[in-house]
């Protein structure tokens, strides 16, 4: 630790980092304790704009940043392939996102150092870290189950980054088309019907993939007693423990001189 600042915070017995995540509905922030994944604000959320631009978002981040008073790296956990700081898709974004260097538009427009890394993947991080996956060595598998299907994957606790799993095809169709969880509310299936789609997916995967475990998060893992044991696979499946605030802290823990 050399930063003058973090030296503070670790006599003070706190090393705390900042995260944002991107949502299609909402953008949410908070101060993060990236000792114990605690956050150490309360979480500021602020609607997504529409059309969700690169200019419109960038303002939403330095309000977001503004509104802590934040004046160190960050880490922005964004819905899309990001390589390099650069937005390579665009499946649940603006389209002209895509090739926007995004590390150097919120860099400059908050003046700070920005690190940014898949929503999915942050989410993994989080609980590799704090969570459902925290001292499990091998291959670790992170799906979360929302508007689609995001993905993180890890071996012996290393990311991965930007499998995309959610849109490997299945059945000739992308399988968050047929098994994320806005399917279900969109054709009034039953947890229990679902559940039979999300297992064929699953099995699929764990073909690809061979997993020791796989943890499943998104807004469908705060109902997952109402599912998960209809759920009938080979690998050891667990539901992921933190929640709404993955996405914060994984980003933040991205920002890490040490790369969490």
């Amino acid at each position: 630790m050399t930063d003058g600042t973090r030296l503070g915070d670790a006599r003070h017995g706190v090393h705390r980092g900042f995260g944002i995540d991107i949502g299609g509905s909402g953008m949410k922030a908070a101060v993060v304790d990236l000792d114990t994944g605690d956050l150490l604000t309360a979480r500021h959320r602020i609607p997504t704009p529409q059309p969700a631009t690169p200019e419109a978002m960038a303002a939403v981040v330095r309000r977001l940043v503004e509104h802590d008073a934040w004046a160190r790296p960050l880490g922005v956990a964004f819905p899309a392939v990001v390589s390099h700081g650069v937005v390579h898709s665009a499946a649940n974004i603006d389209k002209s996102w895509v090739g926007v260097d995004a590390d150097q538009l919120f860099s400059t427009t908050c003046g700070l150092d920005v690190a940014m890394v898949n929503d999915a993947d942050a989410a993994g991080v989080a609980e590799m870290h704090f969570g459902a996956g925290k001292g499990v060595a091998g291959v670790v598998l992170m799906l979360t189950f929302g508007t689609g299907i995001g993905s993180g994957l890890f071996v012996d606790g290393v990311l991965v980054p930007n499998t995309e799993l959610g849109h490997v095809e299945l059945d000739g169709r992308d399988a968050e088309s047929h098994a994320a969880a806005s399917v279900r509310d969109r054709e009034s299936l039953s947890w229990k019907d679902w559940s039979r789609r999300v297992q064929h997916y699953l099995r699929h995967v764990e073909k690809l993939f061979s997993p020791d475990l796989i943890i499943v998060g998104g807004g469908a893992s705060k109902a997952h007693e109402k599912w998960l044991p209809h759920v009938d696979i080979e690998t050891s499946i667990v539901p992921a423990v933190m929640q709404n605030s993955a996405g914060i802290v994984g980003a933040a823990l991205m920002a890490r001189p040490d790369n969490g």
